[in-house]
C-alpha cells in the first residue's frame, strides 16, 4: 500500500499491546475450586454466555454471580474482578515512545475483543492509552472479531476508509477478514519486529 494513502493505524490489545497470563487469572478464580487453570478457562470459554459478556449483553455484575452460581464459587465482587485481571501483564509489550512518533502522522485507534472489566482496568492503569482517541471494544459495540462490524466501527471512528488503514492483531484470521475489507493487514510477530512490520506495510515512523 503506498504510504501517502496511510491515515490510520488500528491495533489489537491482547499479547500485542499488553501481555497476557490467562492461567494467573484462573489459578485466583479457582483458588478454591476443583479445578485446574487450564480447566477453568476452557470452562469459561464455553460458557454459553461467554458471547454475551464479550459483546456486552450482561453486566460484571452480572457476569461474576452467572460464574460463581455455575463454578460454585464464594468469591466477592471485588476478589472476582480482582482475580479476573490478574490476566492482563503489568507492564506493557510496546514503548509508549512508539506511539507518541504514530500519533504525529496517523490516527490511532484500538480494536479488541474485551470486556467491561478489563476494559476498565486498562483504560486506568496503561499509560498508552492516551495515544488512541480511538478505541473500538466487542462489549461496546456489540460484535466481536471477527465481524466486519467492528471493524467498520473502527474505520467510522477513525474517520478513514479502509483503503487508508492498517490493522495490527496476533491473530491471523482477524487480519484476513480486516484484508478482505480493503485494510493492509499486519500479523503480529512480536515487539521487537513490530517496527519492521509496520514500515514494511507503508506505516511512517
Amino acid at each position: 500500500m503506498a504510504a501517502d494513502k496511510l491515515r490510520a493505524t488500528i491495533f489489537d490489545i491482547g499479547r500485542v499491546l499488553i501481555g497476557l497470563d490467562v492461567s494467573r487469572a484462573m489459578r485466583d478464580l479457582g483458588a478454591n475450586l476443583a479445578f485446574s487453570p487450564a480447566e477453568l478457562w476452557t470452562a469459561i470459554q464455553n460458557d454459553p454466555r461467554w458471547r454475551d459478556w464479550q459483546e456486552g449483553r450482561m453486566s460484571p455484575h452480572d457476569w461474576h454471580l452467572h460464574v460463581s452460581k455455575r463454578l460454585g464459587s464464594s468469591l466477592s465482587f471485588d476478589s472476582f474482578v480482582a482475580a479476573w485481571n490478574q490476566a492482563l501483564d503489568p507492564e506493557p509489550l510496546q514503548s509508549s515512545a512508539l506511539f507518541a512518533q504514530l500519533a504525529k502522522r496517523y490516527r490511532l485507534a484500538l480494536l479488541s475483543n474485551t470486556d467491561p472489566i478489563h476494559v476498565a482496568y486498562m483504560e486506568e492503569r496503561y499509560d498508552f492509552f492516551r495515544f488512541f482517541p480511538a478505541r473500538i471494544y466487542s462489549c461496546a459495540v456489540g460484535a466481536s472479531k471477527p465481524s466486519p462490524l467492528v471493524f467498520r466501527e473502527a474505520l467510522r471512528a477513525c474517520g478513514v476508509k479502509a483503503q487508508e488503514a492498517v490493522f495490527v492483531d496476533d491473530i491471523e484470521a482477524f487480519v484476513e477478514e480486516a484484508k478482505k475489507l480493503g485494510m493492509a493487514g499486519i500479523h503480529y510477530r512480536s515487539a521487537e519486529e513490530l517496527p519492521a512490520q509496520l514500515e514494511e506495510a507503508g506505516v511512517k515512523l
